[in-house]
């Protein structure tokens, strides 16, 4: 054994002062109808469930001993105890800690220094206290001498001004170097399914050393405490600048929407955001099992440590617009003046409401720019995607940007309604706020819908989609299996932290070429309209393209008389159906009253006979005798609201007309139902088609599809079978056409109204091509005009933020040379992507069709802070007055051992190996039930 290695082994011998996560409380919860197959499993994009589930349903069964595997009985109390006090001692050395930190990093960049290694073995000791220790780097393992000085405040900021990160507050003996925790930090971020036990499995490997699970433990303690002096840091600097305001970052997050310049084009929206829901970052709640074998309390272990940003909302900020919810709100009649109520999941009351009782956030929900930037997150607490979670972000956004935003939303047309009998209602109509519906959600609208919501449509929107939250979401559920058992805390700091990151390296990064790709679409677009439009309006005999803008309003005009149906049409039916109902009455009372005078004729039968036959008859007659007098009753209360004088009778006028209305009632619903199938079938084709899809994920929409593929056609042959009796008959539809609808519009012209439309223009598939292009080419002219803005706003904010950051480092430099030196980190962070701007932006200018200029403006904004103001830093110093002084005999450093640690860790194997046991279960029960369901749905075709 070479000398490093036996230096290594003894290094990694020494029993760290370590603490323990916290023992997860299971409980049990009642999933027999998803075990029997009678009800179906909820899974999220990011999947997971299965695990959740048979956490759930096992409850202690783990924790049964079986041969080796046993697993001890914890006190609680006494680590809750721990926790709490290692973490108040960590609070408390803080602002020594970041003073040291400062200083550590302007030392490194002076000295070039590669590691703590690298700048151990190269300098002189200092005389001074000695400290020994384990230090862990990401390719080393040494047990080194540290000094102490007279200046270091407490032995973990000694510690930290040499670049190591302690693993316990009072007395550590095994630190974290400051270069594998960063190393660790850009990893994860940039593939967040990198968990701290993989890095640490792959140190150890590194190393030559075994993989003890404690080491997990321990680099997350400094983990955290490591982010935690990273955002003193940055509040350090943000002060400097001058930038610390509570809405600073969503005011400036994004160059492209919010860098508003003098003179510049006014815009019909000043920004355009979109918002949804997403259920993939759950997290479980640990409750307690009580005696009666049902979920108890929360058995969460307190950290007392609590998460703050600028970019999450409070939970008591988001409930206060619960008494906004539209089941609070009493007004019945949204629900049916909303055609497209009952298509989404999260428009469906009785889905929303349903959430698993073992989730304590069920998702987040997310505010994005069109450009990517995240500008809001809220968690759904224990509910789906209420209508509290948009109101809180429109309420935020109105309150930081005030008018002329646009909103996209995927129900945005029912959020309309929402927002206009909510609190916000009055603000909304003020500030012209517009709720919008995304180009991916809005064709499976209604037409009607579509023609007031869709991005095609909407005058000023551009070329924009307003599905950029699905983009976000295909990234950002990449950390679902880290978040899912993870604390509170720990949960808010992975997703901010994420996102943060997402914000300064990937959206920020791609901006240009987004503007690039927008521009050149746009161009293409006008460039084919220019082309083909002249000769589809020739051969439809059009002159002037406005009229497409009256085929339009036609159109609405059309669509809004198939929404309700006149009351008098609705009680002219309605009596219709009441006189076909009671004659059908009157005949079943006479054969009754003929069946009880036969068997009242039955002289040989039995007396006991007769008196059972006589009763039944008896009964018999007494039900239909009821029936008739029940209908007769409402036949009469009909006549007086239509005032009838004479009853109608088969062979009257009135009686055809109604029932040919009755007829084209079935018509519509028939067509309903076969509509509602399609939508589903697109979607699922498109998510089956998509890229981040997984294995078993296709093979259950697979499934699925092949019960919506039974199911239309059952539907199809049930509408053809209405469309024929109809009078004049209907179109009939054939399978080949039913499943190459890609756009749901479709189906509304095949609604047939009181008005024949068979003949307007507008109603023909080349009228509907040529409509449709016009609007996109209108849209691609508005695109451009934006994007002139937004190039504009984008070269000036990189000319005025570089020359703002660059005038404070040089005035920190003399005083607060550490201060300057994370200034000027904090000018790289975006400055690294300013040249690839420049000469994308160079790109655009070069394109045909170019309109704008890369010639900088000036800003709208000077106050304090701001880019194009003159700079007056403000030198920002660390207190460390009233710091506490180590105490070794503190009850902190009360730790479980290794083995104890191993031990715990192994539950996470064990609940693994039984929950995959119970996922093939559940995976052959859906199985089979829907093997059922195809049986039964072939039946019924």
């Amino acid at each position: 054994m070479t000398i490093d290695e036996r230096r290594t082994l003894e290094a990694l011998r020494d029993d760290p002062a370590l603490l323990p996560s916290s023992e997860e409380d299971t409980g049990d919860f009642n999933f027999g109808d998803v075990w029997n197959g009678t009800e179906s499993l909820p899974i999220s994009h990011a999947g997971g469930e299965f695990s959740d589930l048979a956490r759930d349903v096992l409850g202690d069964i783990w924790k049964i001993q079986n041969g080796t595997r046993g697993v001890r009985r914890v006190d609680n109390r006494t680590r809750r105890d721990r926790v709490l006090r290692r973490n108040e001692a960590f609070t408390k050395q803080i602002p020594a800690m970041t003073d040291a930190y400062l200083g550590w990093s302007l030392e490194k960049s002076k000295m070039g220094h590669r590691s703590f290694f690298d700048q151990f073995h190269n300098e002189e000791l200092d005389e001074g206290s000695e400290w020994a220790m384990t230090v862990v780097d990401a390719f080393f393992a040494e047990k080194v001498i540290l000094k102490i000085s007279s200046m270091d405040h407490t032995v973990a900021s000694a510690l930290v001004r040499q670049g190591v990160l302690p693993c316990s507050p009072i007395s550590p003996v095994v630190g974290i170097t400051i270069e594998a925790l960063e190393l660790y930090r850009v990893a994860h971020l940039r593939s967040p399914h990198l968990s701290v036990q993989a890095f640490v499995k792959t140190m150890s490997d590194l190393h030559g050393v075994e993989f003890h699970r404690h080491l997990s433990q321990q680099f997350s303690i400094a983990f955290d405490l490591y982010l935690q002096i990273r955002r003193c840091v940055a509040a350090m600097v943000a002060k400097a600048l001058q930038r610390d305001s509570p809405n600073w970052r969503l005011k400036h997050g994004c160059p492209a929407c919010s860098y508003v310049l003098a003179n510049e084009e006014q815009l019909t929206f000043k920004m355009l955001y979109a918002m949804d829901g997403n259920d993939s970052l759950k997290r479980v709640l640990r409750r307690s099992l009580d005696d009666d074998d049902t979920l108890g309390i929360s058995s969460e272990l307190p950290t007392g440590q609590i998460f703050t940003s600028d970019r999450y909302l409070s939970r008591t900020f988001v409930d206060q617009f619960i008494r906004d919810l539209p089941s609070a709100t009493g007004d019945e009649s949204t629900p049916a003046d909303n055609g497209c109520e009952g298509r989404w999941k999260n428009m469906d009351d009785t889905k929303t409401k349903k959430a698993w009782g073992i989730y304590d956030e069920t998702g987040v929900f997310v505010a994005v720019c069109r450009h990517g930037f995240c500008l809001l997150v809220a968690d759904m607490v224990q509910s789906g995607e209420l209508a509290k979670y948009p109101l809180a972000v429109v309420a935020r956004l109105l309150d930081v940007f005030g008018d002329g935003l646009g909103g996209g939303y995927n129900i945005g047309c029912q959020f309309k309604v929402t927002l206009d009998n909510s609190s916000l209602g009055p603000l909304i109509r003020s500030l012209n706020h517009t709720c919008l519906v995304g180009a991916f959600h809005g064709h499976a609208h209604r037409r009607l819908c579509q023609l007031f919501s869709l991005t095609t449509y909407i005058k000023g929107l551009g070329i924009e989609d307003l599905e950029t939250c699905k983009r976000t979401f295909s990234k950002s559920n990449s950390l679902a299996s880290s978040l899912r058992y993870a604390s509170v805390f720990h949960r808010q700091q992975a997703i901010d932290s994420y996102f943060e990151h997402n914000d300064d390296f990937e959206v920020y990064g791609n901006l240009s070429d987004f503007l690039h790709n927008n521009y050149k679409q746009a161009l293409d677009i006008l460039a084919n309209g220019n082309a083909v439009l002249p000769n589809m309006m020739r051969d439809l005999g059009v002159a002037d393209d406005t009229v497409f803008e009256r085929w339009l309003d036609e159109e609405k005009a059309y669509l809004k008389g198939l929404t309700r149906e006149p009351e008098e049409e609705t009680l002219q039916m309605e009596y219709w159906q009441r006189l076909v109902n009671m004659k059908a009455s009157s005949i079943a009372l006479d054969t009754a009253m003929a069946m009880f005078s036969m068997d009242s004729h039955h002289e040989t039968a039995s007396y006991d006979t007769q008196v059972r036959t006589t009763r039944k008859a008896e009964s018999t007659r007494r039900h239909v005798v009821e029936d008739y007098e029940r209908n007769l009753k409402l036949v009469q209360a009909l006549e007086c609201k239509l005032e009838v004088i004479t009853r109608w009778v088969p062979e009257d006028a009135e009686w055809q007309k109604a029932g040919r209305l009755v007829a084209n009632r079935r018509y519509q619903r028939a067509l309903d139902r076969l509509e509602g199938l399609v939508v589903a079938r697109i979607f699922e084709l498109t998510k089956m088609n998509r890229a981040g899809t997984g294995y078993k994920l296709r093979k259950h929409i697979a499934k699925a599809l092949q019960t919506r593929s039974v199911a239309i056609r059952s539907a199809l042959n049930t509408y053809n079978t209405v469309a024929t009796a109809m009078s004049p008959p209907r179109q009939t539809l054939k399978w080949e056409e039913v499943v190459d609808y890609a756009f749901l519009a479709d189906f509304d012209l095949l609604r047939n109204a009181r008005a024949d439309v068979s003949q307007v223009p507008w109603s023909t598939p080349g009228a509907r091509s040529a409509m449709d292009l016009y609007f996109k080419m209108c849209r691609a002219q508005e695109e451009i005009s934006r994007l002139n803005v937004e190039i504009c706003r984008l070269v000036t904010s990189i000319r005025d933020e570089d020359n703002y950051l660059r005038t404070c480092e040089d005035q920190l430099m003399f005083l607060s040379p550490a201060l300057a030196h994370q200034l000027a980190i904090h000018r790289n962070t975006r400055g690294r992507f300013n040249a690839r701007h420049l000469k994308r932006l160079h790109d655009i200018s070069t394109l045909p069709g170019f309109s704008g200029t890369l010639v900088p403006g000036l800003s709208a904004r000077m106050g304090l802070g701001e880019s194009a103001s003159v700079p007056d830093v403000i030198p920002v110093y660390v207190s460390t007055d009233n710091i506490p002084t180590d105490n070794p005999s503190s009850p902190v450093l009360r730790a479980d051992t290794h083995e104890d640690l191993d031990e715990e860790e192994r539950e996470d194997e064990i609940a693994e190996e039984v929950y995959s046991n119970l996922q093939d279960v559940l995976l052959v029960t859906d199985d089979f039930a829907r093997l059922e369901l195809n049986d039964n749905l072939v039946d019924l075709s």
